[in-house]
């Protein structure tokens, strides 16, 4: 997938007051939501906005589009 994470999401949120079990219990974010970004699946875009807010950053702060390499020569896409 070419949009991957800047930033180690859940250390940001831990640095910035927010482990996974305050986010669980005052349902900031699912459990599948903190899941996917453990293992650096792209989440939706309320997910997405949620962060924004809690790091007071903006989406291009997290993530960031990196173009893959073809495979192999003359591989269509």
């Amino acid at each position: 997938m070419p949009i991957k994470y800047r930033m180690n999401v859940l250390a940001e949120l831990k640095a910035a007051g927010y482990n996974t079990n305050r986010l669980r219990k005052e349902k900031l974010l699912s459990e599948g939501t903190i899941q996917s970004i453990r293992e650096g699946k792209i989440i939706n875009a309320a997910n997405l906005a949620k962060l924004c807010k809690l790091l007071k950053s903006q989406p291009g702060d997290i993530l960031e589009y990196e173009e893959e390499q073809e495979e192999e020569a003359g591989q269509d896409i």
